[in-house]
């Protein structure tokens, strides 16, 4: 049974940098109010997976383009787990991998394939009772959005987070790499002329530094409840 319920579903947008908690706390929040999640960094993962396979030059914007434009994306869910299809393969756990992190906030800086990306996250979130988290969510996908969220932490302490889910992994990148990694990707996603990093006017800023998941989903949910129309679930 959801835990609020409505007439018509809100689009939710949760944007922020890397490592800031955006993930959990967005998929925890849609399975709370039993919206549909959309993780629309991993449809730029997956396009940086893609060009990583073929072997493409990152900065050959006119391939990658052409890649994005020919590529077969779908979210699925599974037993409560999302999924990440590429050309009718799960590449859900392979677009997790470092190298394409990287890959994927350089195509994503490139328009046509924002374009092209942007164009399909709105088409899946139209219908509304979604929970669509990234970083332009909020100024670009959906700017009329009912509640936008900004999660944020330190750098430090997004790297510490990343360096911790690369070691469960079991890859060999030390602290003081993931946070230059971490600085890099900053840097990109803030300085791209299109759709850059930012807060949008009217979103809900949460530093996540020191808070645990579980308080940070109930700040959120907190924020849900005070919607115009939402009534609490008996």
């Amino acid at each position: 049974m959801n835990q609020f319920e409505r007439g018509r579903g809100w689009i939710i947008a949760i944007d922020g940098p890397s490592g800031a908690g955006k993930s959990t706390v967005a998929k925890e929040i849609a399975r709370r109010l039993g919206y549909l999640y959309i993780d629309t960094g991993a449809m730029y993962r997956a396009i940086g997976l893609k060009a990583l396979q073929k072997n493409s030059r990152l900065d050959d914007t006119q391939q990658i383009i052409t890649i994005a434009c020919n590529s077969k994306l779908e979210l699925k869910f599974f037993h409560g787990r999302s999924q990440v299809w590429l050309d009718g393969m799960d590449v859900t756990e392979a677009i997790r991998a470092e190298p394409v992190s990287q890959a994927a906030s350089i195509v994503s800086s490139i328009s046509e394939v924002r374009k092209v990306l942007v164009r399909t996250q709105q088409e899946l979130g139209a219908a509304g009772s979604v929970v669509m988290e990234g970083r332009d969510i909020g100024t670009k996908v959906f700017p009329n959005a009912d509640l936008k969220i900004f999660l944020d932490a330190t750098e430090r302490t997004r790297a510490q987070r990343r360096f911790e889910e690369n070691r469960r992994k079991g890859a060999k990148s030390t602290l003081d790499e993931t946070i230059a990694e971490i600085h890099e990707r900053d840097q990109r996603d803030s300085l791209r002329s299109d759709s850059p990093l930012t807060q949008a006017a009217d979103a809900v800023y949460i530093d996540t530094s020191g808070k645990s998941i579980g308080q940070v989903i109930q700040e959120i949910l907190g924020l849900v409840q005070r919607l115009p129309g939402s009534e609490k679930t008996r």
